[in-house]
């Protein structure tokens, strides 16, 4: 690739990201129902035709927006990975980041739904494409922190397959999530209070990974 070649990509690159940056500040202040194609090219100052020379349309920004919000969630679960030696506790740290995700960037987790409950109806398939690659790549994260809690006994060896639990995992922390943000009052007219549903929740969960304690531990 020459010299000017490679110049024009990286420049091209620069701008998608500015379009993605100014669709992505719109989304969080207004909710992604009300940005307009308009609106984001003002932000973005950029012509409505040059706009579209980079995304076909309102849908194919929302898988930019989404490509880089599980690529963020990917970052985010990698670091707190690391902050811990065994598989149980990385697993309830991944818990935790995904709750500290959907509250500190709650556009982004909306983006991510979203992309969940239409994918596969969007035209853009190598835009769609960009987007499963990087679920999976969240996907992997947990995966390696089960196998790993398997093998240094902090995670029962009869849990099952590693990429159903994954799935069922994330089923499982997804609703809650939307259920504390969006029935909040609900549940709190049954004196349930959010923090405690969040605390007792990853307590079941973890309660559930883990494997029984000893006979002799139980009987005293």
């Amino acid at each position: 690739m020459s010299h000017l070649v490679q110049r024009r990509e990286e420049e091209k690159e620069r701008r998608r990201s500015d379009i993605i940056d100014a669709a992505e500040a719109l989304y969080a202040d207004k909710g992604w129902d009300a940005v307009t194609m308009d609106m984001v090219a003002r932000s973005a100052r950029l012509s409505r035709a040059l706009l579209y020379v980079y995304f076909t349309d309102k849908n194919d920004l929302h898988l930019g927006i989404v490509e880089r919000a599980l690529q963020e969630l990917a970052r985010r679960f990698q670091v707190a990975v690391g902050e811990h030696p065994r598989g149980i506790d990385q697993m309830q740290a991944i818990g935790l980041a995904y709750l500290a995700f959907s509250r500190e960037v709650p556009h982004l987790f909306d983006a991510c739904s979203r992309f969940q409950v239409h994918q596969g109806s969007r035209s853009d398939e190598d835009r769609e494409a960009a987007c499963v690659a990087a679920a999976e790549a969240v996907h992997a994260v947990v995966v390696g922190v089960l196998r790993t809690g398997i093998e240094d006994g902090s995670i029962r060896r009869d849990v099952g397959d590693p990429d159903v639990v994954c799935t069922a995992l994330w089923a499982f922390s997804h609703g809650l999530i939307q259920l504390a943000s969006t029935k909040a009052a609900s549940i709190s007219r049954l004196g349930v209070e959010g923090e405690k549903l969040m605390e007792q929740s990853f307590a079941l969960v973890r309660h559930s990974l883990a494997p029984a304690p000893p006979a002799s531990s139980r009987n005293g």
